[in-house]
């Protein structure tokens, strides 16, 4: 079977696992979070060989380069066949930003908790 010359971009982020389903897929689409070549993608515009195709995944942006079109999915061995993963390394440890985390209920935050918050942000 020959394969085909264009993709559709919610059917291809699909089937080489960026999304855990299609709808979700589409709605990434719809949202503004998939890109290709850096113009935003509707859900059903092509996908050709050589694109390059950002999306925003739970696991922070994702950019990769198509090498096969395909529109099912397959397994994870032929599917990692069919992008190049050009995302760049998450950063170190010690560079990550720290997020000061409040228990649920816990409330308002008081004028104190505030401060500190602040001053974890580096504000």
């Amino acid at each position: 079977m020959a394969e085909p010359a264009a993709v559709r971009v919610d059917a291809w982020v699909w089937a080489v696992r960026l999304y855990k389903t299609r709808s979700a897929a589409t709605a990434a689409c719809k949202a503004g979070h998939v890109r290709i070549d850096g113009e935003r993608a509707k859900p059903s515009q092509a996908v050709r060989l050589g694109a390059e195709v950002r999306a925003l995944t739970e696991g922070g942006t994702r950019i990769v380069v198509a090498r096969r079109l395909i529109h099912k999915r397959v397994g994870a061995a032929i599917a990692a066949e069919c992008l190049e993963d050009r995302t760049p390394p998450p950063p170190p440890r010690e560079e990550r930003v720290l997020v000061g985390v409040r228990e649920r209920g816990a409330g308002r935050p008081t004028k104190r908790d505030r401060r500190e918050l602040d001053r974890l942000q580096g504000r």
